[in-house]
């Protein structure tokens, strides 16, 4: 019985000591502890945003090929953000309904800055007298946000100013 004891005292004996060096963290915030918040520059909708502002003032400073990376930037990044929420969404359905709510939410929002970018990408290419390469984008952008948007109205109106279509929207 005395075997016992001892070991059962070492046991606590060595786990209390054990547990006293132990590193601890701790924050305030949980979020804290997010690598990829929406505060993080690397694949957020915050950085889609920053790659359009600098987009913006590129075009203000007339690099407009530096304008057109910054935007083309946004634009693929803004895809694949689309579509990491789109696979998510899919994935959770019928399993966790707040999971894809949440992706839903991210994914609209995803594609409302995708459609910025494509727009501000199409008015470049028009600018720079390549408007074949901003058809696909403006086409794009009507089957992402729908017709009868504000996105999908001026997308469409741009492609008759083109000569792409004839045909006027009454949407």
């Amino acid at each position: 019985m005395k075997p016992l004891r001892i070991i059962t005292f070492l046991f606590v004996f060595f786990s209390i000591f054990l547990n006293e060096n132990l590193v601890r963290s701790e924050s305030k915030n949980p979020k804290d502890f997010s690598v990829l918040s929406t505060n993080n520059k690397k694949l957020s909708i915050a950085n889609v945003d920053y790659f359009l502002k600098q987009g913006d003032k590129s075009i203000k400073d007339g690099d407009f090929e530096k304008a057109k990376d910054f935007y083309l930037s946004a634009r693929k990044l803004a895809t694949q953000l689309a579509s990491f929420y789109s696979d998510l969404n899919s994935a959770f359905m019928g399993v966790d309904a707040r999971i894809p709510n949440e992706m839903q939410k991210k994914g609209k929002a995803t594609l409302q800055i995708l459609a910025e970018s494509n727009s501000r990408l199409a008015a470049l290419y028009i600018r720079n007298k390549t408007p074949e390469v901003a058809v696909p984008l403006l086409i794009e952008n009507i089957r992402i946000m729908s017709p009868e948007s504000k996105e999908g109205k001026a997308a469409y109106k741009n492609l008759i100013k083109l000569g792409f279509v004839e045909t006027t929207f009454k949407g």
